[in-house]
């Protein structure tokens, strides 16, 4: 899920106004629920990272930040938002120093803060490829959250500005740092069950919003990226393979009025190498959350496969897939910050976000041609 930074034009206009304020009185303003996430503080380990969020909408406010405060090796060091009425609450909640404040006009000021070490991009997505390009140029590491971008040609530019300036990116698939999903991921090697014959995954909420970002199209909105990632990430890490062709595709509706620019529910068919077929189903007008891998001997399925908590599954005999872990946004933080510390290799990284969004357009483009499309 990727939450962002109020409305649009709230937004924008904040930015044309807002320049970097310090000094500012502290307000009255409290999170909800972020209490309750941050009630096992973890103390900071010697080598630890010190983190800027982008963008501090719900999910930077309620999950995010609150993770920050469970890591071992990150930190909530820097905010940086077009809205200068939630500096004084982050900074009374996390300490934040007037000096790690910015704004969207002068984020390229982090490239002088010693306090900052990565700049986490969590904007809505027709914002990431400009400000993960920026933060790449300041010379931090970069986190992205997912999807990574519209376009391959977005994501590959993200790719190259990492590579320019010598900074690691990390797209934020926080399931892939999930135990029981990396348990799915191992067997797609392994072969527990047999030969991998097809596979089904689908996710979807039901979103009454009617006045939203991802109601626009320039924005990066619609089910097939906010959600569709979810699936599609899904059957790749589940089978092991890139899917070859988008069989077919259908974009479908109950609410014309509202979804005019946008799907509110996509179905897709995947062709995996060696004839393996995948099933996807993301929707903003249903509720769906699994996973399932039929075998030649046997099948297994997380179910729920995405929820910020209570992963779990069984298998056709028996086994449980229940490996619990206190938070998945601090676990995938940590792991970030630890490839960056150890100098190893990034667990999602830029590449990962590229391939989705490859097979996102294919999808949008059978879904529109009612063609099978070649990825």
């Amino acid at each position: 899920m990727v939450t962002r930074d109020g409305r649009l034009s709230k937004m924008k206009k904040s930015r044309r106004s807002f320049i970097k304020t310090s000094g500012l009185a502290l307000g009255t303003l409290s999170f909800s629920n972020a209490s309750s996430w941050s009630s096992i503080l973890v103390p900071q380990q010697p080598k630890s990272l010190g983190v800027a969020l982008v963008g501090l909408g719900y999910y930077s406010r309620d999950l995010l930040a609150p993770a920050l405060q469970r890591t071992r090796h990150c930190k909530l060091t820097g905010i940086v938002t077009g809205s200068p009425q939630k500096i004084p609450v982050w900074q009374r909640r996390y300490g934040i120093k007037d000096q790690n404040v910015y704004n969207y006009q002068n984020i390229s000021d982090i490239a002088n803060n010693p306090d900052i070490d990565v700049i986490y991009i969590v904007l809505p997505t027709g914002l990431h490829a400009e400000y993960a390009i920026k933060a790449a140029e300041t010379g931090k590491h970069v986190w992205c959250e997912k999807p990574m971008a519209r376009t391959e040609a977005e994501c590959e530019s993200i790719i190259e500005a990492c590579a320019k300036n010598k900074v690691k990116l990390s797209i934020g698939y926080r399931m892939q740092h999930e135990p029981n999903t990396q348990r799915i991921i191992g067997w797609a090697g392994t072969k527990p069950y047999g030969k991998i014959l097809n596979l089904t995954s689908k996710a979807a909420y039901l979103d009454s919003r009617t006045n939203h970002w991802k109601l626009k199209e320039e924005m990066g909105g619609g089910a097939i990226y906010d959600m569709g990632v979810y699936p599609i990430n899904a059957l790749r890490y589940a089978s092991g393979m890139e899917p070859t062709k988008v069989v077919k595709a259908k974009h479908e509706t109950t609410r014309p009025a509202i979804y005019k620019e946008v799907d509110e529910t996509t179905y897709f068919t995947l062709e995996f190498p060696g004839g393996v077929i995948g099933e996807g189903a993301t929707s903003f007008g249903e509720f769906w959350n699994e996973l399932r891998v039929n075998g030649e001997n046997g099948w297994y399925e997380l179910k729920p496969f995405q929820s910020y908590s209570g992963i779990k599954g069984t298998t056709s005999d028996g086994k449980s897939l229940n490996q619990n872990i206190p938070n998945q946004q601090a676990k995938q933080m940590d792991d970030d910050a630890l490839a960056i510390i150890d100098k190893k290799r990034i667990l999602v990284p830029g590449e990962e976000g590229l391939r989705d969004i490859r097979i996102v357009q294919a999808i949008k483009e059978s879904a529109v041609s009612g063609q099978s499309i070649l990825i």
